[in-house]
């Protein structure tokens, strides 16, 4: 459990690339930055997942376990869909890894469009609505700018967290730069953050 946060944490930050044009079913890269504090890159992980698939959460326990990384303190996340809906069971990563789990979201999501989404368009859409449920609590920290929501650690940990890991934008920039990693590497060119 982390008690304070020091300005050297070491954090796992995960997003995915870019998927324009690619049918449900084939593969998306899921890029991890590790950092230290919002300033040193310590590495970079790797995982292929599924558009639209269920196989994100055990990506990013692989990626964690079997990485050489062994002094990581906080997973970070840039939400909890990847490849479309590919929805992270957060609390699942938080109890395999023993790692506190912070989502951070730019766009305070409409859970009930997403349900109605995922009804319409998934078989197993009871699954992932209750991935999404139990995601835990909406916090925002930018009014209508970023939220976040904290998996085994406390609110205002999280919070510290996240302002401890930013340098020049409103996201931790391990997500940054996973994110431009991940865009990069899909579509040969670096998207904007």
């Amino acid at each position: 459990m982390i008690r304070k946060v020091k300005r050297e944490v070491r954090v796992i930050g995960f997003d995915d690339g870019t998927f324009r044009w690619k049918a449900r079913g084939e593969r998306v890269i899921l890029v991890g930055v590790v950092m230290k504090g919002s300033v040193d890159v310590l590495g970079v992980v790797t995982r292929w997942i599924t558009i639209d698939g269920l196989d994100v959460t055990d990506a990013i326990i692989d990626a964690v376990l079997s990485s050489r990384f062994k002094d990581l303190r906080v997973i970070l996340l840039k939400g909890i869909t990847y490849a479309g809906f590919n929805i992270v069971d957060v609390h699942r990563v938080f109890r395999e890894t023993g790692l506190p789990v912070v989502v951070v979201i730019r766009k305070k999501p409409n859970i009930q469009a997403m349900e109605e989404a995922l009804k319409k368009h998934f078989d197993d859409y009871e699954v992932r609505i209750s991935l999404l449920r139990k995601s835990g609590k909406l916090v925002e920290l930018v009014p209508g700018k970023l939220y976040y929501q904290a998996v085994g650690l406390t609110e205002e940990v999280a919070r510290e967290v996240i302002e401890i890991t930013r340098k020049n934008s409103l996201i931790p920039e391990a997500l940054r730069l996973a994110h431009m990693i991940a865009s990069a590497v899909m579509t040969g060119e670096s998207k904007r953050e």
